[in-house]
């Protein structure tokens, strides 16, 4: 007999499609089991607010994961880049399939790249990352803080609401959406959030049926490349208000950890790039974390505080 294992998502079409991903890599295992779509809604589906406003981690995974915590979903499907370092410690992520890319793209209606757009253009982003790197390259533009999923970022464009908008690359293939794209910016010049592409399959950690189920869908290279990004992340003490970019890669053997974190205004920016051993991820991520807070990251840190507080003050 067939059975039946429960699956937690948030709703929105990403999710449903990030989700799909993940199950067809277990179908495709030839596996006795099941697979039940369970949706749950969120406090990031919820509340509108600008992401930088709200003091909390896991806006877009507590309310899921806690329904996998309590057994009411066998496990739950997140994009990476939204689970917290400090996960309950009743949890796991069980397995990271392979990574998407990590990249963030520009898709305005007009067809300009970010050079190309006009003084004053309103580009929308939902990223503290996003928009000071936009900042950076284009100060006569208006960034904008934007919300809603990605194909409802996609319409206030074509809608006249927004001139452009930056996106991570993954979603939009994700969702069939890639012809919208007209720039794709390299990791270098415009530095992605830690585990920006990734997909995250979270468990219960002593369920170890469920462990072993997932782990067949398991990414070695992946994981690797995101324990990197997220141990960075964790010694850095970063998230939406405090925003590091943060990419690793894999060749010839090596890992490599490059990262950035800015000031709020965007005049100072430290860049760190360091090659580790694939077979230690979270050594080279704190080695990084190590260089930036000798560096005047954690400085950085707090004129971030000190800025979103002002603007929180403002709204």
């Amino acid at each position: 007999m067939t059975e039946t294992v429960r699956v937690g998502t948030r709703g929105s079409r990403l999710a449903l499609a990030q989700t799909e991903i993940a199950l067809a890599a277990l179908r495709k295992a030839d596996l006795p089991f099941r697979f039940e779509i369970v949706t749950i809604s969120t406090k990031g589906d919820v509340d509108k607010r600008p992401l930088f406003t709200m003091d909390e981690k896991g806006i877009f995974e507590k309310e899921v994961n806690e329904a996998v915590r309590k057994g009411a979903v066998d496990f739950a499907v997140h994009s990476l880049k939204d689970i917290p370092s400090d996960l309950s410690d009743e949890l796991t992520v069980a397995c990271v399939p392979k990574r998407a890319s990590p990249n963030d793209v520009l898709v305005s209606d007009n067809g300009r790249r970010l050079g190309e757009l006009a003084p004053g253009s309103v580009v929308g982003t939902s990223s503290l990352r996003r928009a000071v790197q936009l900042r950076r390259y284009r100060s006569d533009l208006n960034v904008r803080p934007i919300r809603g999923n990605v194909e409802t970022r996609v319409k206030k464009v074509i809608g006249g609401e927004y001139d452009a908008v930056v996106l991570a690359e993954a979603g939009l293939n994700r969702i069939g959406m890639k012809d919208v794209i007209v720039e794709r910016f390299s990791v270098r010049e415009f530095v992605p959030a830690p585990g920006q592409g990734a997909i995250a399959v979270v468990c219960r950690m002593n369920d170890r049926r469920v462990v072993e189920l997932l782990r067949q869908i398991e990414d070695a290279r992946s994981r690797r490349e995101v324990l990197a990004e997220r141990a960075l992340v964790k010694k850095v003490e970063g998230g939406c208000r405090f925003p590091i970019g943060a990419v690793a890669t894999t060749s010839d053997g090596k890992l490599t950890l490059y990262a950035s974190v800015f000031s709020a205004d965007g005049a100072r920016n430290i860049k760190v790039r360091q090659v580790g051993r694939p077979s230690d991820p979270e050594s080279l991520g704190n080695k990084v974390a190590d260089i930036m807070v000798k560096e005047g990251a954690m400085e950085l840190a707090e004129g971030w505080r000190r800025a979103v507080q002002e603007w929180n003050e403002s709204l």
